[in-house]
């Protein structure tokens, strides 16, 4: 999986000198839209149409792919104590035809008996019909007051396509990504007191100097950012993403502005486009914690906000699915997509402006009995929040430090291996000289002193250059 923790530096010898030639290259530049891209480390699954044939999936990510009207179904199996979250990712191409509030994905996960666990995830498109990546998740939950699922034993993740016959015929590509949260090793912290936080939505964040940064194509590659402006460009038809750190206790204020148009449209032609540009957030599960309708566009600048919950573990137990859904800590996604119709205002491209505020100070984590490493954010993560990288770009950055730091290590070797041969060689030179003691050198009978350079002939390996022994020769020979 591209998104890793830990960054690998542990690289030694030849691999970490050639590490400069195994890293990804630049992508070379593609006339059309990008299209999603899925997990480095994703497994092809194929889903069954009954729970008698689904295929096991256990903890990472799948691809396999989902027709109009069609329903899949995989088996995990869950112990007591673990709450799972499963999301689905539907990544059709920008230029499929969909329908808005019509087709759409629904995830459920139910036990063996079939009972659902906890809330179907079901969205809808709602973009003017833009096609762009469009993710559900359904949850087993444990702890609280949640009363069903809670046994240990077989459970079915059921992912199923919406769609009428005005809908695309093409399948959908599908990535399906199964998380475990450890269960706590402690009481489980209640709800938040009413009125502890204020719903209202408070003003965009402004202030301080915009940063450039380029959004990825979904999940996997989303370009991480923090506090501040960020200025990036999307063309009509084009989805970005972007990932942000949320900590325990903080909250997240966004607000994703569209610049003005250049020009405005030519006579005839219409300059209001009702479903023009759209902002939704993510949770680090990949549900849906915000999903406002796209708003309208007519060559004026315009933007599209939204504000959440401040994550708590109690927030579970909410009735507000939006509030629900900011119940773990970790990377929070969002997916700025630009209606293809917005092509009358831009020619090419057009200028995006993410204005972030990460609200709160961060609290201590819940007791978990091990390592959340997915539902935790590290000083790394702000790191990298901080510089608008990717996680792909992070790891690339800690394998060109790890051959830096081994280059320098092998360079004081080399310099420290040199500084010895200097020394001996000397030594031996002088050593060397001092030893004639029978005829002259050069003399009839003699043996002459060595060269410059050059050690005695020992009688088995022939005469030894100084630098045999050690490296490579210096330069020029």
């Amino acid at each position: 999986m591209v998104r890793r923790r830990t960054i690998r530096r542990g690289l030694a010898g030849p691999m970490a000198l050639g590490a400069l030639t195994l890293l990804p290259g630049v992508a070379t530049a593609d006339t059309g839209l990008p299209t999603y891209v899925p997990a480095q480390d994703a497994e092809p699954v194929k889903g069954a149409a009954s729970t008698a044939d689904a295929p096991d999936i256990h903890p990472g990510t799948y691809t396999d792919s989902l027709g109009r009207g069609e329903e899949k179904r995989y088996a995990l199996t869950l112990d007591a104590k673990t709450t799972a979250y499963v999301s689905a990712v539907a990544t059709p191409a920008p230029e499929s035809k969909v329908e808005d509030y019509t087709d759409g994905l629904t995830v459920s996960l139910q036990d063996d008996t079939g009972t659902t666990c906890g809330t179907d995830g079901d969205v809808r498109y709602r973009g003017g019909r833009t096609a762009y990546p469009l993710a559900a998740y359904a949850t087993r939950r444990v702890g609280g007051d949640v009363s069903d699922c809670r046994q240990a034993g077989r459970y079915y993740v059921v992912v199923k396509r919406s769609g009428d016959a005005t809908s695309g015929p093409d399948k959908w590509p599908l990535e399906l990504r199964y998380m475990a949260e450890p269960h706590l090793s402690g009481p489980a912290p209640g709800k938040p007191k009413e009125g502890s936080w204020s719903s209202a939505t408070p003003a965009a964040p402004t202030g301080g100097e915009k940063k450039s940064v380029t959004g990825g194509t979904g999940f996997n590659d989303a370009a991480s950012v923090g506090k501040g402006q960020w200025a990036d460009r999307i063309r009509p038809g084009e989805t970005r993403f972007y990932r942000v750190p949320v900590d325990w206790g903080q909250r997240l204020n966004v607000s994703a502005e569209l610049s003005s148009a250049p020009k405005q449209p030519g006579v005839g032609v219409s300059t209001f486009t009702p479903d023009a540009f759209g902002l939704t957030a993510y949770n680090p599960a990949r549900g849906v914690v915000s999903d406002e309708d796209f708003v309208a566009y007519e060559g004026r600048q315009q933007q599209s906000r939204l504000y959440t919950a401040p994550v708590h573990y109690g927030n579970r137990s909410s009735d507000d699915a939006a509030v629900r859904a900011t119940s773990v800590a970790g990377w929070y996604y969002l997916e700025v997509s630009l209606n293809p119709d917005a092509a009358k205002f831009f020619k090419k491209s057009a200028d995006l402006t993410l204005r972030v505020d990460v609200e709160g100070a961060a609290e201590p984590a819940p007791k978990y009995a091990r390592p959340a490493a997915d539902f935790s954010v590290t000083p790394e993560d702000r790191e990298m929040a901080a510089t608008g990288r990717t996680a792909s770009e992070a790891e690339r950055h800690g394998h060109l430090q790890a051959v830096g730091f081994t280059g320098l290590g092998v360079g004081a070797v080399l310099l420290a291996g040199l500084g010895v041969w200097t020394v001996t060689a000397r030594r031996k030179a002088a050593a060397g000289a001092t030893a004639v003691t029978g005829p002259a050198a050069g003399a009839p009978g003699g043996q002459g002193a060595p060269l410059p350079g050059q050690q005695s002939y020992d009688g088995r390996n022939g005469p030894q250059e100084a630098w045999q022994g050690f490296g490579q020769p210096p330069r020029g020979r």
